[in-house]
């Protein structure tokens, strides 16, 4: 059983926010399902680091639901800034269940086992000013954050971090968040929510005290996901 995790789909397969209008995401669907049943395994699973669908409610993003599930392998998925449709946890997991949805499943204030790893993780957040609405915000992603490396800890397996924001980014730091990772000893972060070239060289990717930092955007991993383990 192998871990994958991509980022940023940004699916919209109703028709009404198609990524094709950016330069290099020309058929980003089609190549996207092209590469993930080249390369995963139904007893697979693949994280979905967040920015999964342009649907602004839960129902309106059942086709790329849809799309997903019918693709190899379980997913677990991740909020972005992007993901207006996410609901209450509750709402989500009953309206896959009722979708017969099975495959997918959400890390949300938990941690998820996967053989000797634990998927971990939150949305995360980058700020250039530290106003009381950002500090609110980074408040409760370092609770979540918290939450799911306790939950590893108590599962007693290694955590792999995934955020949608990059803890840190052309000089900016989310220090809240980087503090955890380094205090709870977490060796591998991955992250999505840059794109483009320009943007992506800067981008901290590689060894950054002690932890490994992944760019796992859609448009970065040239829309395959990238082996964790």
């Amino acid at each position: 059983m192998s871990v994958f995790v991509i980022a940023d789909l940004h699916l919209s397969l109703d028709g009404k926010k198609p990524m094709d209008v950016f330069p290099g995401w020309n058929d980003y669907v089609s190549r996207l399902e092209k590469n993930w049943r080249a390369i995963v395994s139904p007893e697979d699973t693949v994280v979905i680091a967040g920015d999964v669908s342009w649907a602004m409610k839960l129902e309106d993003g059942e086709r790329d639901f849809a799309f997903l599930h019918a693709l190899p392998g379980k997913k677990l998925l991740l909020k972005g800034n992007h993901d207006y449709w996410w609901s209450t946890r509750k709402k989500i997991e009953t309206f896959f269940l009722e979708r017969g949805f099975s495959s997918l499943s959400l890390v949300h204030n938990n941690a998820v086992p996967v053989d000797d790893i634990a998927v971990c993780g939150t949305r995360g957040w980058l700020y250039n000013a530290a106003t009381p609405e950002d500090v609110k915000i980074v408040n409760r992603e370092v609770g979540r954050l918290t939450a799911s490396l306790n939950e590893a800890e108590a599962l007693g397996l290694r955590p792999v971090v995934f955020l949608h924001y990059p803890p840190l980014y052309d000089g900016q730091r989310c220090e809240e968040i980087l503090s955890v990772l380094e205090e709870r000893g977490v060796t591998d972060c991955y992250f999505g929510h840059i794109h483009g070239t320009q943007a992506a060289r800067r981008a901290v990717i590689g060894e950054y005290h002690g932890i490994r930092m992944h760019l796992i955007s859609c448009d970065s991993v040239k829309f395959a996901p990238v082996l964790v383990r």
